[in-house]
């Protein structure tokens, strides 16, 4: 076969040394060129813009897989990536060599770095040989104590870090964050949960990174998602490279990039309605997200084959996990237009991140209707508290909140694990009372989005009443996730004490729930007595097991009757002087309440509604009126005799407080969906059958759909909430 393959020829005759069809050639063939070799200047410095289809790439992948292993010639092209990278950072000149053969080597390494990990045997990915022959003269710029993967993830890191993006860099900062992806898509062949046996050579090279250089990585990852650079290309033309690059980079070669390369083809020739969206933001973020929430187990071997990922109890309990430097970097980010520990005197440790966080803020809040942006504003408010206590002191609150409440009113149109973003989000929120008075001091126009009724001069809060309930009643229907009414009752709960002027439909849609819910309870009652007059003579276990499900789904609504009880009684208790539309709303559907007066499980709670009830309705039968009541003059004799309400007479309950709280494992559900998202938005065709980290057959990105109440591998059933109930 010689150095050269045997691949198919477009065209036939002899090929030139110097041609990029046979420096290609050589790369993938038998024969192995010694790093100093003059061959690789030549590989990197010509223009390869070869016109290769996908099947001949394939080809050529499987002949580089079958040499590699005693060429090393991957080892031997990221050795040179390296140092091309560390040349570009110490120059200025973006149009220098340096840039050129960076490009190439950043290119073709990421095509057959990607078919050696797609195709790995091994859990250890040695086929890959990361590594040179020992037979091999090492240079002396060649740390001898650092492995090859460590030495390129670093000079990647630093160039990203170091080098600001430009017209002239933004295509290499592209490639780079490219081949990141493909480098840490190792992961896509394992499960979620790793043990310290498990390697990872990428992921493992970037976790020994210094503090100082992941700390620079995750500032400009969040600054590249922040400015969303653009780099303009004609809409007509397939090629990756600007006119200007042509002479020495390589160029689109039809559908083979799409394929093999992770350019993002659908962003750079995307239609108009996708213009304002930045390829360089969206890779940057992609590998954030995956950097922050890698997860590695340090304590206990963990049993792959043996453990079953979707059930919490098969996993080990005492764990003892590595600090993630980049999540610990998040965490840590700090305003770059204040300093708060210069005045509080509790300056960390080292170094931290400084960003922008009203340019972040205003960011997050033009880019929410996309999951990642959902993660990412997730990620930040529960890791860092920094971030979280300036969302919370922003007076426009709706810059976030708007396109999360959009989310869940489009909720049959969105995945499930996107919902349960948006309602922890807006759960961690809502356990701060600031923000809970201030979005009902924030009043909005109109909602142009909600389609059921006009809503004009809203309060904020009066829109999340409305949108949480309706997303409560969709479930019902729908989903019937008891998880998703959790989370919803939760906020609602922790924003009651609080509630100003709910709105006259807020507090209709707040009674309906109670409606709702009280209907299925009913529903559910009325089956579990027909079960069992039918278990009297059914002796089974199957008839027991049946009795047991719906007595747990009965007492599962028990409790949600009793949190929205709890939020009647909170707004009656705390704030009823403030809210007589609430009072109205009760008014009007009391016959609701009156099935559960006895009822053990509420009858103190409805001892203070109908407290309530009997206060008003006597106050409305001494009114002398001449013609019927009308809505307006009910709401007057509420609003008038608000003022001589006394709250004396009521039970005082302890306030619910419900507060989010990851569990200990929660790479179960972060790390296969981060890889959901980013494989259903980055451009990287990943065979199905390669894929361990989440079932193949589900799908990377669609609308939730009935098959969405069934436990999914990797869903948020039951993540992290718990109540906290003040002693």
């Amino acid at each position: 076969m010689g150095g050269v393959p045997s691949t198919p020829r477009f065209n036939g005759g002899s090929r030139p040394k110097d041609s990029a069809e046979y420096l290609i050639g050589a790369f993938i063939g038998e024969k192995s060129f010694p790093l100093a070799s003059d061959y690789w200047q030549k590989l990197l410095e010509l223009p390869l813009n070869l016109h290769w289809s996908s099947d001949r790439v394939h080809q050529a992948c499987l002949l580089f897989a079958q040499n590699n292993c005693y060429t090393r010639h991957l080892a031997k092209i990221l050795i040179h990536l390296s140092w091309c990278l560390q040349e570009c950072v110490s120059t200025s000149d973006a149009s220098s060599s340096a840039y050129v053969k960076a490009l190439n080597a950043v290119y073709v390494s990421s095509v057959f770095l990607k078919h050696l990990i797609e195709n790995a045997k091994t859990d250890n990915f040695e086929d890959i040989y990361m590594s040179l022959n020992e037979s091999e003269e090492i240079p002396s710029n060649v740390p001898k104590e650092q492995s090859i993967e460590h030495l390129v993830v670093n000079s990647v890191l630093n160039f990203l870090g170091r080098v600001d993006v430009s017209s002239d860099t933004y295509l290499l900062h592209c490639e780079l964050l490219n081949f990141m992806l493909v480098a840490l898509s190792t992961q896509l062949l394992s499960g979620p949960s790793l043990g310290a046996d498990d390697i990872h050579p990428f992921f493992d090279a970037a976790m020994a990174q210094p503090t100082s250089l992941v700390n620079l990585a995750i500032r400009k990852l969040l600054l590249s998602y922040i400015t969303r650079p653009h780099f303009p290309l004609k809409a007509s033309s397939y090629y990756i490279f600007s006119e200007g690059y042509q002479s020495g980079v390589l160029q689109r070669v039809g559908s083979v990039a799409a394929n093999l390369v992770l350019l993002p083809l659908n962003f750079f020739a995307s239609s108009s309605n996708e213009a304002s969206r930045s390829p360089l933001a969206d890779s940057s973020l992609n590998i954030l997200l995956i950097l922050v929430h890698y997860r590695k187990c340090l304590g206990v071997d963990h049993l792959k084959d043996k453990l079953d990922y979707s059930s919490p109890d098969s996993l080990p309990k005492e764990e003892s996990f590595f600090e993630n430097p980049y999540c610990k970097a998040l965490e840590n980010a700090r305003d770059i237009e204040f300093d708060r520990d210069d005045v509080e005197g509790n300056a960390p440790s080292g170094p931290v991140v400084r960003l922008p966080f009203a340019s972040l803020f205003d960011t997050l809040g033009m880019c929410l209707a996309d999951e990642t942006s959902v993660l990412l504003l997730y990620s930040l408010i529960h890791g860092n508290s920094d971030f979280l206590e300036y969302v919370l002191v922003r007076t426009d609150l709706d810059t976030l909140l708007m396109p999360l409440l959009e989310t869940l009113y489009n909720a049959p149109r969105r995945t499930s694990n996107q919902i349960y973003m948006v309602l922890i989000i807006l759960l961690i929120l809502s356990q701060d009372s600031s923000f809970n008075a201030s979005i009902h001091k924030l009043v909005l126009p109109s909602v142009p989005w909600y389609q059921e009724r006009v809503l004009h001069q809203t309060s904020l809060g009066s829109l999340m009443v409305i949108i949480l309930t309706r997303t409560v009643k969709y479930n019902l229907s729908k989903l019937r996730d008891v998880y998703l009414h959790t989370n919803c009752l939760a906020t609602l709960a922790n924003m009651a004490p609080h509630v100003h002027r709910l709105s006259g439909y807020a507090s209709q849609r707040l009674v309906s729930l109670f409606d709702m819910l009280a209907r299925k309870y009913n529903k559910l009652a009325e089956m579990k007595n027909d079960k069992m007059h039918v278990a009297n003579g059914d002796e089974s276990k199957e008839g027991d097991s049946l009795q047991e499900d719906m007595e747990a789904e009965l007492h599962i609504y028990t409790d949600f009757l009793r949190i929205v009880l709890e939020i009647l009684n909170a707004i009656l208790t705390y704030s009823l002087p403030r809210n007589p539309e609430v009072v109205y709303a009760i008014m009007h559907r009391q016959e609701v309440f009156q099935p559960f007066k006895s009822h053990p499980r509420f009858n103190e709670l409805l001892d203070n509604i109908f407290m309530v009830l009997d206060f008003f309705n006597s106050r409305m039968d001494a009114q002398k009126m001449e013609g019927e009541w009308s809505v307006e003059k009910v709401l007057q004799v509420i609003i008038v005799n608000c003022r001589s309400w006394r709250v004396d007479g009521l039970k005082m309950f302890t306030q619910l407080r419900f507060t989010y709280e990851q569990e200990s494992h929660p790479e179960e559900f972060f790390i296969p969906y981060v890889w959901q998202l980013v494989l259903s938005r980055s451009g990287l065709n990943f065979s199905p059958s390669s894929i361990h980290l989440f079932p193949v057959d589900l799908p990377l990105q669609g609308n939730v759909d009935e098959d969405a109440e069934k436990p999914q591998k990797g869903d948020m059933k039951g993540n992290g909430l718990k109540i906290e109930v003040p002693v």
